[in-house]
């Protein structure tokens, strides 16, 4: 059994959903909550957060078909959206943009944290994205979904560990794994537009 395409599903949905980014911020939206209410925070946001993700892993692919959408043509206009969030992640913008919006919450457990922050755009299109490899093979659509959930699984531990997590790392340890993890989405991303450049015949095989 060739376990490379999972590994690289989880790779991918761990890079966008970057639960080690998360974490501080899951901390300072929960700052003074007790640990009942924090976790109750955390399995809300997780739970819709796959809820969402289920949502266009299943559907997507047919909201693009409705629409006219070849899946080359999103996987590439995803590979790009995908390459600018790794730009983000390279160069702090992407934690600035979390922050703010963190900033905003009242009840974060919905927004920010189960969207935009765990189910955002990239995610909701490398869900899309992964789903559309194998169009109609329900195996490996149910893997992608089984990865997903994994995912989720480890975000949720690293929100319950936020904490010391945050003090482990701190900012400076923080910052690397962001940049070490926006270099490989970049890589990634450069991959989801090679295959569908080449899905229309404009790159080699």
């Amino acid at each position: 059994m060739d376990l490379a395409p999972y590994v690289t599903a989880f790779v991918t949905l761990f890079v966008i959903v970057d639960p080690v980014g998360l974490a501080p911020l899951f901390v300072a939206l929960t700052q003074g909550a007790d640990a009942r209410h924090r976790r109750g925070i955390a399995i809300r946001s997780i739970l819709i957060g796959a809820a969402l993700l289920t949502l266009f892993g299943l559907l997507g692919e047919a909201v693009l078909g409705f629409v006219g959408i070849s899946m080359p043509a999103f996987r590439i206009a995803g590979g790009i959206l995908l390459f600018l969030t790794a730009l983000d992640m390279l160069f702090e913008r992407r934690t600035k943009r979390r922050e703010d919006q963190a900033a905003q919450a009242d009840d974060p457990s919905v927004f920010p944290l189960a969207t935009p922050l765990i189910a955002g755009p990239g995610a909701l299109a490398t869900m899309i994205l992964l789903t559309g490899q194998a169009p109609g093979d329900w195996g490996w659509i149910a893997a992608v979904h089984g990865v997903m959930l994994a995912v989720m699984a480890v975000t949720f531990l690293f929100f319950l560990a936020a904490g010391i997590i945050e003090r482990a790392l701190g900012p400076t340890g923080i910052n690397v794994v962001t940049r070490l993890l926006g270099m490989l989405l970049a890589a990634l991303s450069v991959q989801f537009v090679l295959d569908g450049l080449r899905a229309f015949g404009l790159a080699p095989a």
